[in-house]
């Protein structure tokens, strides 16, 4: 039996018998869950293990690779510069990044970036990963980029490129790389352990990613077996030049090693994201209140973050999503909260969002990827939580 360590607040006994069900049934090797509720932590537990090949224990201080749910961090050092009025969302990207007129963008505002419609989750030409870590060789390729959809008139996932997109832009406007203005101005006040491009000196303290692979190859089956909601996405997997397979191959090799430590030093605003369930609830809870004394989002700011931009079928994930500037929206396959919440999740499993109607911010992190229509691991927390605060 996996021992299960942190504290839970009276009310939240459900939150940690979810977490330890999660280990016993569930799959979980190594993991940590904390959740905020009106500026306090409520919840904080961690448990399982960091390195199975070590059997190194997760740790209170373990961090962890989050891939997607580092966009939440980015979205929000894009949001506070423009809280700061150094940053118009409703520009064109071009008036802060010049080369990324060419090829019909001079348009494009940096608004349609953050919520997916810009449609450069494609490159004609994949850039090396040695060259794509190295940032300015990416940012070239997609400034001289043709979108693969008129810009405005559709939304996809653009799972790796909105990194380098929303992060130049960053960039840009600050004179500092994302990760250094995220580590300055949003991780530094609220004291987060959370890092886009991981200081070599961290890098014992990360926990090691294990992959599973699914029970059945829904790729390699013939189509009539496939039940008749996935055939479409399906369909998608199998086509090399599917929206869904070529916004994931925009390097070369298009497999990226996360464990990787060249990979975790470099900066992938999209992707790499590594830190603790703690520092993404401490994140989530200053965005929606004050922490501490440290709050990020005015009201407005708050408001303009999480309006939805689009909704509707995904043209990279062949499903129906909703995106705000920046961040995921609740759906029937992604539920948080309430309808009002907001955040993002990352492949395998990672959450984070926050819930401003119930005072909710919520972190989840782990190192057993699982992902898919099975793997219900957040999802039951979530019902925990909101079970609790019923």
């Amino acid at each position: 039996m996996t021992t299960i360590d942190g504290e839970v607040a009276y009310g939240f006994e459900p939150v940690r018998e979810a977490f330890a069900a999660n280990f016993a049934q569930h799959g979980d090797l190594g993991a940590a869950l904390c959740v905020y509720l009106d500026g306090r932590p409520v919840v904080d537990l961690w448990g399982g293990t960091a390195d199975p090949h070590t059997d190194r224990p997760w740790t209170r201080d373990t961090l962890q690779l989050v891939y997607s749910a580092t966009k939440g961090a980015t979205s929000a050092a894009a949001h506070l510069l423009a809280q700061r009025g150094a940053l118009d969302l409703d520009a064109p990207v071009a008036e802060y990044w010049p080369e990324f007129a060419a090829n019909g963008k001079a348009e494009i505002p940096v608004r349609w970036l953050l919520s997916h419609q810009a449609g450069l989750v494609a490159l004609d030409q994949p850039v090396p990963l040695t060259k794509a870590l190295a940032w300015h060789p990416m940012v070239a390729a997609l400034a001289a980029q043709r979108p693969v959809w008129t810009p405005g008139t559709a939304h996809g996932y653009h799972g790796r490129t909105f990194g380098w997109l929303v992060g130049e832009v960053i960039r840009r406007v600050s004179g500092r790389t994302p990760g250094r203005f995220f580590a300055d101005e949003i991780a530094a006040p609220l004291g987060l352990d959370f890092f886009v491009g991981l200081p070599a000196g961290e890098r014992d303290r990360v926990s090691r990613m294990v992959y599973q692979q699914p029970d059945v190859d829904l790729t390699t089956v013939p189509p009539e077996s496939i039940p008749e909601e996935l055939r479409d996405l399906v369909a998608a997997w199998r086509d090399p030049n599917s929206f869904s397979n070529r916004a994931f191959a925009v390097t070369d090799p298009a497999e990226i090693d996360f464990n990787s430590p060249d990979v975790q030093a470099a900066e992938l605003p999209a992707s790499n994201g590594i830190g603790t369930a703690r520092a993404l609830a401490r994140m989530y809870a200053a965005l929606i209140g004050e922490v501490d004394g440290v709050r990020l989002f005015t009201p407005e700011t708050l408001a303009s973050a999480t309006k939805e931009q689009t909704s509707g079928m995904d043209q990279v994930m062949v499903a129906p999503s909703r995106f705000s500037s920046g961040y995921m929206l609740p759906t029937e396959t992604n539920p948080m909260t309430s309808p009002n919440a907001f955040g993002h999740t990352g492949r395998g499993g990672s959450l984070g969002f926050a819930d401003p109607e119930h005072g909710i911010a919520f972190g989840y992190v782990m190192n057993h990827i699982i992902g898919g229509a099975n793997d219900v691991r957040a999802t039951s927390l979530v019902e925990a939580v909101r079970r609790s605060l019923a």
